[in-house]
């Protein structure tokens, strides 16, 4: 699922029925070339866990494989996870072109406010690229 911007200019997030799924920020680099590739989904909905929900258990080395639109498979592999409170989001080291394809994973964290319907924090795993395997699209 490819992702943008709403119209008050904050990063799109996928739908929540959709939560199984993470979508990608198709204003920003795409997985496997030079920029951070961004993608982002939910740790959980009411229903329970979402596709992230284990992103913030990643740890330096392992691995995250991302299917791309041409068929092959970027491998990245995981330099370091963070968790940052929302009102002091990295904007720069998550968006800004850091040199090498990297990779940015999203999603949200800290303690759930029950009040605003939203967590506090967000956990970000930064990654850079090790390989791209498969023949592609024919």
């Amino acid at each position: 699922m490819m992702l943008a911007k709403n119209p008050d200019q904050t990063v799109e997030t996928p739908p929540l029925p959709r939560a199984q799924e993470a979508g990608w920020y198709r204003l920003g680099a795409a997985p496997g070339s030079r920029g951070a590739a961004v993608i982002i989904g939910h740790v959980d909905t009411a229903d329970g866990p979402a596709v992230f929900y284990r992103l913030g258990a990643l740890r330096p080395g392992d691995r995250a494989n991302v299917l791309r639109t041409d068929g092959r498979t970027a491998e990245f592999r995981i330099d370091s996870v963070e968790h940052v409170g929302k009102n002091r989001f990295p904007t720069r080291r998550v968006y800004g072109d850091p040199g090498y394809a990297a990779i940015r994973l999203i999603t949200c964290g800290g303690r759930f406010d029950r009040r605003s319907g939203h967590y506090t924090d967000n956990v970000i795993a930064f990654g850079h690229l090790a390989r791209v395997s498969g023949t592609g699209a024919r």
